[in-house]
């Protein structure tokens, strides 16, 4: 099956080409689900930042909410047999080499060649206020535009490894909503006899080669300590993590193809049927916060280096591996105990049963199973191979998050925290209790993630050439006024076969909250004015592209129109209404005034609780907030012309204030000047 290729000469600049770029990452975050990636080949363990609070670090989905990450590593080992090493000058019975779960040599073991990012489009200039504020705006940086591409963003990954096997990945992703919840890895292992980052070569035929791949998931961040925190500590390292399996089938030739994949289990220091881990906090709402089912599908394996048809027998190992076992740690590619003991790990074999089945078997908590504190990672060994000079396996996987949408976690989670029946479940029979009822809707989430792989595998099938809706507008410019929020855009999509008008969003508060449809229209109009807004409130918007049910005829999508990805758009700044400069220093009001904390959503909403705001001041004027006794505690420069300034509270040394009178004295260019008193209540 022939397969898109952007430029030829790979291997040809493998061989020439040795910069290394050390711990250069790159985000694919057009679609709903986002990722970092590495340089390296593979993504280690906090490998982006090198910070323990990034233990959940990547693949968000939803990615539109914070805190969604479900990765918590993730590792890529090649193994050989009988190898002799030319820099030890020594044969090893096993050798191998490592990237991840935490080990990164990018010096001499795994060793970057190329690292580029692809892109159909770039992404839309996003201005708030004449200010650039696009959610993209330090996530997307897109090397080349081509818009023949076959997907969003495609990225082009090449390392060289000491073990003499050159690896090209490319990675396939797309923002249109059947799609976007995916990544496609297209992975190229051949055996260039390149041992270095001076390109040194040894060429010998490499034996009993294995290609093992560790994924550590941990559903999700937001429950945990680096989120909202009311999940126990150890489930932001996937300690209650369970690993299951699952075929997937072609829908229309009924090929089966293996799928790892894992979820949010039982946790002995909850308290609490923790499936789906509800939001329990004093103040939560029940929200389920770790519904998501992630894993891998294997969408192809060379049988050998001589026969590139699918082998369905691979991977020949799929054990689950403790996470912290002293294997995955203090990896060494010339310690032969070491390596042996690695290679034993990669050519395991098939467990007989999977760690989700086992743990529901014992009865016992997923994070108690097994006592491992770190928990289990799934494992998948491709091999062995025999590779001669020159010779190449290919193997391609697609990885993506699915599961319960976010509107249904906060229905489902409410019903269950306030124990409100009837509880109906999904084939809308009726539960006796709240954790049937819940647990039920969870495991939907296993058949979304059966969805999600089906439409992958049709994609590759396709050859990635999927139906993609029409691009967003290259300028989104939002701009608040006196009575309205102004949005205007620019008419490049009206250009796009097939393309048939465009939809406006908007949120109120905060950014990562479910949006609404406020606005739609055809081709032609560029310009929306947002009457409903509210004085004091932050609001964002996007403006996607739709276009018309006939360019969407593929059996890897539903009948319908396509739709561009919110996130090209998005606004990550509130827009505000702002009134006229007030006329005279008279009319400077404060509001409110009294402030108080106990009715602080009643104010300016939950994205502004401590809002306090400076109505009708002149277009340009100095505001200094002083306590009662005289301690000046903020300056506020207010230059935009409008009547409106906003105030959160916080002094100048970054303090939230304490209850009290405080003073705001204005004063004007021309020296005009003015107090008011108002009061906090905390």
């Amino acid at each position: 099956m022939r397969r898109w290729v952007a430029w030829s000469g790979f291997f040809l600049l493998a061989s020439l080409s040795w910069r290394s770029w050390a711990d250069e990452t790159r985000w694919i975050a057009v679609g709903m689900l986002h990722d970092w990636f590495s340089s390296a080949g593979c993504e280690i363990e906090v490998g982006r930042r090198h910070l323990v609070s990034d233990q959940q670090d990547g693949l968000r989905w939803p990615a539109q909410f914070r805190y969604q990450d479900c990765k918590a590593a993730k590792a890529l080992w090649i193994g050989a047999t009988n190898y002799y090493d030319p820099i030890a000058g020594q044969t090893f019975d096993y050798k191998v080499v490592h990237c991840g779960p935490r080990v990164l040599n990018e010096e001499s073991e795994f060793m970057p060649v190329l690292f580029k990012m692809y892109g159909k489009f770039e992404r839309p200039l996003v201005l708030v206020d004449g200010i650039p504020a696009g959610f993209l705006d330090y996530m997307d940086f897109v090397d080349e535009v081509d818009p023949n591409l076959p997907a969003d963003r495609i990225l082009y990954n090449i390392v060289n490894t000491q073990i003499g096997i050159t690896v090209k990945r490319t990675i396939y992703a797309f923002s249109q909503q059947y799609h976007n919840n995916y990544f496609i890895y297209d992975y190229v292992f051949k055996n260039t006899g390149i041992i270095d980052k001076k390109g040194t070569r040894y060429e010998q035929t490499l034996q009993g080669v294995i290609f093992f791949f560790q994924y550590r998931y941990a559903v999700c961040r937001e429950v945990g300590p680096y989120g909202y925190y009311w999940m126990p500590q150890s489930s932001s390292w996937g300690h209650n993590t369970m690993n299951d399996s699952m075929l997937v089938y072609d829908p229309q030739t009924g090929e089966p193809y293996l799928s790892l994949f894992s979820w949010h289990g039982i946790h002995s220091k909850a308290g609490f049927d923790n499936i789906g881990a509800p939001d329990i906090r004093p103040n939560g709402d029940g929200r389920l916060g770790a519904a998501q089912h992630v894993g891998i599908v294997v969408l192809h394996a060379d049988k050998s280096a001589t026969d590139k048809s699918h082998d369905p027998n691979q991977p020949t190992t799929t054990q689950f591996l403790g996470s912290d076992e002293p294997i995955t740690s203090g990896n060494d590619p010339f310690n032969a105990a070491k390596m042996a003991a690695e290679y034993a790990a990669m050519s395991a074999g098939h467990p007989p049963k999977m760690h989700a089945d086992a743990v529901m078997e014992s009865g016992q908590a997923a994070d108690i199973w097994g006592s491992t504190p770190g928990g289990f990672s799934h494992c998948a060994g491709f091999g062995p191979y025999t590779l001669a000079p020159g010779e190449s396996i290919h193997i391609v996987i697609a990885e993506g998050v699915a599961g319960l949408s976010r509107e249904k976690c906060i229905e489902i989670g409410s019903k269950w925290l306030k124990n409100q029946g009837p509880f109906i479940l999904p084939d809308g029979s009726t539960a006796a209790n709240r954790d049937e009822y819940k647990d039920k809707w969870v495991f939907t989430g296993r058949d979304s993630l059966k969805k999600t792989f089906e439409r992958a595998i049709m994609t590759y099938k396709l050859n990635y050439n999927i139906p993609h809706p029409p691009p967003p507008p290259k300028m989104f410019e939002v701009t608040g006024g006196g009575d309205r929020i102004m949005l205007r855009w620019s008419s490049e999509p009206e250009s796009w076969p097939g393309f048939a008008g465009y939809r406006i969003y908007r949120a109120i508060h905060v950014p990562d909250t479910l949006y609404q449809l406020i606005y739609e229209c055809g081709p032609g109009v560029h310009q929306y004015d947002d009457f409903g807004a509210s004085r004091g409130f932050d609001y964002y918007y996007y403006i996607t592209s739709v276009s018309d049910p006939s360019v969407n005829v593929t059996p890897a999508n539903p009948p319908g129109p396509l739709e561009s990805s919110m996130f090209y758009t998005r606004t990550n700044e509130p827009a505000r209404l702002k009134r006229q400069a007030g006329k005279s220093l008279a009319d400077i009001r404060v509001v409110p005034n009294p402030y108080n904390i106990r009715a602080r959503d009643l104010q300016y909403g939950y994205g502004a609780p401590d809002r306090i705001m400076f109505l009708d001041i002149p277009p340009v004027c100095t505001i200094k907030i002083f306590t009662e006794r005289g301690d000046l505690i903020e300056t506020i420069e207010h230059t935009d012309g409008s009547g409106d300034e906003a105030w959160n509270s916080i002094t100048s040394s970054r303090q939230v204030v304490v209850s009290g009178v405080y003073i705001a004295y204005f004063e004007t260019p021309d020296g005009q000047r003015t107090f008011r008193k108002f009061v906090i209540i905390r």
